[in-house]
């Protein structure tokens, strides 16, 4: 391995932290109702990587914080569990503990056991349960986890950071007959390829990604029946709203891609082009590279949907829906956008950003200055609607060139803009239910047939014929 750099320190990881709810519950009084235990951790995660049969044990403990002895009952939540728990040295088959008692500030241990076969195809992927305690009026409970099926891991190196999983001049196929599991960076090296076929599941670790290095090639080849699904690794309902649970994927210069029929979700960032400079001054050059991305839903991200700097992009039929920062941020290169919706209503924390952003100057590139540099965006047929007022903004700060337009866009703005052509302003696209997150259009929907016609883009995001002029956006109404 040659071409990647030693380190990837320059790469931006973020730690969001986990958040649990503990709902509370009436029950019969207790002469210790008010008394919270602490746990030495809120879940129990085995990592382990199982290849054979699995028996594997944890342990944690419970501390009694108040100054007197309190009694509280322990067990499993779900029935028929893959667990099995060890309260204070004790054993039970049926993992129920009645009236334990903890002394005054004190604590106790709780082992915890899974056993799995990975082989066994009829266990979930991952396999969830809790530890339930129940102490006076007051219910916690510790979350579990484990891998229930055998997958194909991808573990980095914890010197660089990252796994080569396509070298020099090689080219390698994930399949979907087993998901995988990313812990770390995932790399494509330079002159190296990966194709990801229909229906493949990809998992990430936190603070994990997918890095298509200068001068490699990536294709995800899903398609409408059978999409390639790119997410977190935690899979229960809890982490639904947790939206930083993996980094990126992240394309450099040189790279082409071609992304399609993809479900990119709950990432940090969902897909970022651009230029890996990370021993000198960037210093701004035409690459001829493109990455494509077709008919791709990327949604919850706790930053950019899509962030691009000074390279290529061309997006056709696309969904990108809640975003912390803005939806599409362009700053420098070459774009054209057919039919992409953006709606973007972030409520997880105040969002400053617009949904899309175009600018001739690179910002906090790699902490450098910032950088001119010349920019074409073409926008064609798109939605862009979200929270805030205003939903698109075009910063022109330099002296180096800004082309961009937006025509027969259907756009959220109380500005109007000489780069708006032919362009609803500030009407309701009327989704069928975004509160369901169905995007598609409503009969009256002001964007039906005022799309600009002869594009070239002949079907929606899926699979219907174009009508000419076709309506603005992913979907075409029926």
């Amino acid at each position: 391995m040659t071409h990647l750099p030693r380190r990837i320190s320059e790469i931006y990881f973020y730690v969001i932290p986990v958040l649990f709810l503990f709902g509370l519950f009436s029950c019969k009084p207790h002469e210790n109702n008010d008394v919270l235990l602490k746990f030495s951790t809120p879940i129990i995660n085995f990592d382990t990587v199982f290849t054979s049969v699995g028996s594997v044990t944890k342990l944690f403990t419970v501390h009694n914080p108040s100054n007197s002895e309190i009694k509280t009952t322990i067990f499993l939540a779900g029935k028929g569990s893959f667990y099995s728990i060890n309260v204070d040295g004790e054993w039970k088959k049926e993992n129920y503990f009645k009236n334990v008692v903890i002394p005054k500030k004190d604590s106790i241990f709780i082992f915890v056991q899974v056993n799995i076969d990975p082989a066994d195809k009829d266990n979930p992927f991952l396999i969830t349960d809790s530890i339930v305690f129940l102490t006076g009026q007051n219910i916690q409970d510790v979350k579990l986890l484990a891998y229930g099926q055998d997958a194909r891991y991808i573990i980095a190196d914890k010197k660089t950071g990252f796994k080569v999983v396509a070298g020099e001049n090689e080219t390698v196929r994930w399949t979907k007959e087993r998901p995988y599991v990313v812990y770390g960076w995932a790399a494509i090296d330079s002159l190296g390829a990966l194709i990801i076929e229909s229906g493949t599941r990809v998992y990430f670790h936190n603070n994990s990604g997918l890095w298509a290095y200068r001068g490699s090639y990536l294709k995800v080849d899903g398609t409408l029946d059978d999409p390639v699904s790119f997410r977190g690794d935690r899979l229960e309902s809890w982490y639904d709203k947790d939206y930083a649970q993996w980094n990126r994927i992240w394309i450099n210069e040189g790279a082409d891609a071609d992304i399609n029929f993809a479900i990119i979700s709950n990432a940090f960032i969902g897909v970022q082009v651009d230029p890996f400079y990370p021993n000198g001054q960037p210093v701004p050059v035409t690459i001829n590279s493109l990455v494509k991305i077709e008919n791709t839903i990327i949604k919850n991200t706790k930053h950019c949907g899509v962030m691009s700097r000074f390279l290529n992009v061309d997006m056709t039929n696309c969904l990108i829906y809640n975003n912390g920062a803005s939806s599409v941020r362009l700053e420098g290169g070459k774009y054209t956008l057919k039919h992409i919706t953006i709606s973007n209503d972030f409520i997880q924390a105040e969002r400053k950003d617009p949904a899309c952003y175009v600018s001739n100057l690179v910002i906090g590139y790699y902490n450098y200055p910032d950088i001119p540099m010349d920019i074409k965006a073409d926008f064609i047929n798109c939605i862009i609607t979200g929270r805030n007022e205003t939903e698109v903004i075009v910063n022109k700060k330099s002296e180096e060139e800004l082309t961009t337009s937006f025509q027969n866009c259907l756009i959220k703005s109380k500005n109007s803009s000489e780069y708006f052509i032919e362009t609803i302003l500030n009407k309701d696209p009327l989704f069928q239910d975004k509160e369901k997150l169905n995007f598609q259009l409503k009969p009256d929907s002001p964007a039906i047939g005022k799309g600009k016609p002869n594009i070239g883009v002949l079907e929606d995001i899926l699979g219907k014929i174009r009508k000419n002029p076709p309506d603005i956006g992913a979907y075409e109404s029926q």
